[in-house]
């Protein structure tokens, strides 16, 4: 129970820092270019565009990720508490 515990404790954390960066990335190289980037299609245009935060454009992979790592955390702690066998 602790291993998966401690799975889905830092899986969630490495897999949105992950997609985070890998569009920032994108992010850097439209801005580099003299672009401007549109967060909510994903693609470099020429004019301003507005911010949208991860959150708003990506809510079920961000509260999933949260969630399962508060259960990884109950998981931990279960795990811990409980006397092996």
């Amino acid at each position: 129970m602790l291993r998966i515990g401690l799975l889905l404790l830092v899986a969630p954390i490495v897999i949105l820092m992950g997609v985070y960066f890998w569009e920032l990335g994108d992010v850097r190289e439209c801005a580099v270019n003299g672009g401007h980037w549109d967060y909510v299609e994903g693609v470099c245009r020429d004019t301003p565009q507005p911010f949208v935060s991860w959150q708003v454009r990506h809510p079920w992979l961000v509260n999933g990720g949260m969630l399962l790592s508060v259960l990884g955390t109950v998981l931990c702690m279960v795990g811990l508490y409980v006397k092996r066998r």
